[in-house]
């Protein structure tokens, strides 16, 4: 790691004031480790991701030995400097000569934080000493969850399984990859092609990546694919199919696959993808309440826009930038499209919507809605053979709803919704 670890530390303060103050998505901030050594870019994403997934328990830290934190309209970086240098100390296990040191000279480098590199340096030195027992007595999973999201989860899901899946979100989740036949060295076989890593990997390091012999993709991602059932030969569109996960899992099936994207960066990654896993599919950038095939198809997967409260796991942001009206938007937002959705099937076709939220105005509520306006579609119930005998991953109405406190013995997964209708 490059000198006292300070491009990393740098790098990870200017990816939590990206996130805090301007709500901007974790994979968009990461953008500020490009240019680093591949340590001190691992390190940068290390300080913000634990950062972000504890940040309740660290703002209740801070509160705690600093009752009036530094505001920050006048303090400029000085907030999130503590919640780095103590995320640091409390659950990197990093030094606390280097941590401290390092917050103090982030401290210095800046015009307003440097009013308060006393305050900084005082609270750092009194974490390191005192703050583990703090910690200890928290109730982790209820302070990183904000009241919106865990009330929201306790109406639908019950109070006991909201808990499990807080908890679910405190760990850093497995990697996930999905082989295009073949096992994985170092990998255990989750089900299906589906193997994971216990802990983080460099992905393009991984033994066959340049080959294309697998893909990236979370173990509960990989389940709505499959419910349209063989699908060898057969024309499948794909919408809103970037980054391209499900895409490959259809290409690899044999499909003959038409993928739909409305943003043309998106749909780069995509293209990228599917050439280094010498995957073929058609790719069309539009969006799908407007793009129509030139003929219906027997299969269409519609994996809609959300608010990805699913996937906290791998994104521990989301609780801080979205919030309950971002479900009332994409909720109506996946509406219009699953109904232009309905209008590419064939008659007896089938029809796949997925969303990777935990919230039922994203899941059953949708599909109750689009059944009451769609008279020629029916609910077909997905069975346990179908999942790998999985039958805990199969609700009350007969669809998919996985949960992060699935599987928890092996590291759990995203919580994903998808419902199967066939077209009469």
């Amino acid at each position: 790691m490059s000198s006292a670890g300070l491009p990393a530390r740098k790098a990870a303060l200017s990816i939590l004031t990206e996130v805090l103050r301007k709500r901007r998505p974790l994979d968009v901030a990461l953008a500020a480790t490009e240019g680093l050594e591949a340590r001190d870019a691992g390190f940068a994403r290390a300080i913000a991701s634990e950062t972000l997934r504890r940040l309740g328990q660290l703002e209740a830290l801070i509160r705690e030995f600093v009752p009036k934190p530094p505001a920050r309209n006048r303090a400029g970086p000085a907030p999130e400097i503590l919640l780095a240098g103590a995320c640091e100390l409390l659950f990197l296990d990093v030094p606390a000569h280097a941590a401290v040191d390092g917050a103090n000279r982030l401290a210095q480098a800046d015009r307003n934080a440097v009013h308060f590199k006393p305050l900084i340096n005082a609270v750092l030195r009194r974490v390191s000493r005192d703050g583990k027992a703090v910690i200890e007595a928290q109730n982790a999973a209820e302070l990183n969850t904000p009241d919106w999201l865990f009330m929201r989860w306790a109406d639908t899901y019950g109070e006991e399984v909201a808990r499990a899946i807080a908890d679910a979100h405190q760990g850093v989740p497995p990697l996930d990859i999905v082989s295009k036949g073949g096992a994985i060295e170092g990998a255990e076989n989750l089900f299906g092609n589906v193997w994971r890593f216990a802990e983080p990997q460099r992905v393009d390091a991984l033994a066959g990546y340049e080959e294309g012999l697998f893909w990236v993709q979370d173990a509960a991602a990989t389940l709505p694919p499959l419910l349209l059932g063989d699908v060898k030969g057969q024309k499948v569109i794909d919408l809103c199919a970037a980054p391209g996960g499900k895409t490959a899992q259809l290409a690899a099936a044999g499909a003959i696959v038409t993928a739909v994207e409305r943003e043309e960066a998106r749909m780069a990654q995509l293209f990228e993808n599917l050439a280094r896993l010498k995957l073929e599919a058609e790719t069309v950038v539009g969006d799908a309440r407007d793009w129509r095939p030139k003929e219906p198809v027997p299969f269409v997967l519609l994996d809609a826009p959300c608010s990805a409260t699913g996937t906290i796991r791998r994104h521990p942001e989301l609780p801080w930038i979205k919030s309950a009206s971002d479900v009332t938007l994409c909720s109506q937002a996946a509406g219009d499209i699953l109904d232009s959705a309905g209008e590419m099937v064939a008659p007896g076709g089938l029809l796949v919507f997925a969303t990777c939220s935990l919230e039922r105005e994203e899941g059953s509520e949708q599909i109750d809605a689009f059944l009451e306006r769609n008279g020629d579609f029916t609910r077909e119930a997905v069975k346990p053979e179908e999942i790998f005998g999985h039958h805990e991953l199969i609700d009350a109405n007969g669809d998919l709803r996985t949960l992060p406190c699935h599987l928890k013995d092996k590291g759990g997964m995203d919580g994903f919704f998808a419902a199967r209708l066939r077209k009469k």
